[in-house]
């Protein structure tokens, strides 16, 4: 066996083990729908979302990030419930990868969370009688 013939063997051996450890990274394609308010739920769309990959979700705004109850999770879907303390706005979803080395990965999925006075339909404004309606006090 020529020094170049080892070489390559040594760095498979050193290689291989170190492919056949790394996880699937979890990623959100889509969801539906694209907006609502406190209390919905969400469906999001992607590969290896279940919980041996996906420990928690968030939605985040760069500054402030909001744990989310997830509802249900399988490989390839996962729905969640927009919590009550989230304020109205743009909002992407993150994930905490689950496993040994668990790391936070914002997702390129964006969620608009409704101000929940905008969801109520507006309620209808008593009739105005006519001019010709009211009658003159005695």
């Amino acid at each position: 066996m020529t020094s170049s013939q080892l070489f390559r063997w040594a760095l498979a051996a050193a290689v291989l083990p170190v492919l056949w450890a790394q996880t699937p990274m979890p990623r959100m394609i889509s969801v539906e729908p694209t907006s609502g308010k406190v209390g919905d739920i969400l469906t999001v769309t992607g590969e290896n979302l279940e919980k041996t990959h996906v420990a928690e979700v968030f939605l985040t705004d760069g500054k402030n990030d909001l744990k989310v109850p997830v509802t249900e999770q399988a490989a390839t879907t996962l729905k969640f419930r927009i919590p009550p303390n989230v304020k109205p706005g743009k909002w992407a979803l993150m994930i905490l990868t689950a496993g040994k080395d668990p790391k936070y990965i914002e997702q390129p999925v964006k969620v608009i969370v409704e101000s929940a006075e905008a969801a109520k339909p507006e309620a209808p404004k008593p009739e105005q009688p006519k001019p010709e309606e009211t009658k003159p006090q005695p």
